[in-house]
């Protein structure tokens, strides 16, 4: 079985700062690209930032200049670093990965259990 674990939420005044860590492990033997979306109350989930396996990344228009994504493959973990954060970046973020079980195998999609982000003062 495959798992992976968030951590790094929690309450942030406007302007403040965050680093969400994602982390993956269990039976792995490969992953493609990892990302993270997320879903504020009454929304749909949505997108946020998605980092490759050759490590490009791809960013939301509404993040893109204060979000940044980076992994370390060595730990099977994915990083959101999260500045001048808004009061409209409040949602539940998860964790997404695209992993291959064995070789040979179909990417399958995993996910986080999600964490909260709250921007408020």
């Amino acid at each position: 079985q495959v798992q992976l674990v968030e951590s790094g939420g929690g309450l942030v005044q406007p302007g403040g700062s965050l680093r969400l860590s994602c982390a993956a492990s269990g039976r792995i033997f490969s992953i493609n690209a990892m990302g993270w979306f997320r879903q504020a109350p009454g929304k749909q989930r949505e997108w946020v930032a998605t980092i490759s396996g050759g490590d490009s990344t791809h960013y939301a228009d509404s993040v893109k200049g204060r979000f940044t994504i980076s992994r370390d493959s060595a730990k099977n973990t994915v990083y959101l670093q999260m500045n001048s954060l808004k009061p409209e970046d409040t949602a539940v973020y998860y964790c997404h990965a695209s992993i291959r079980v064995r070789v040979g195998g179909v990417p399958s999609d995993y996910w986080g259990q999600g964490t909260q982000v709250t921007v408020s003062s």
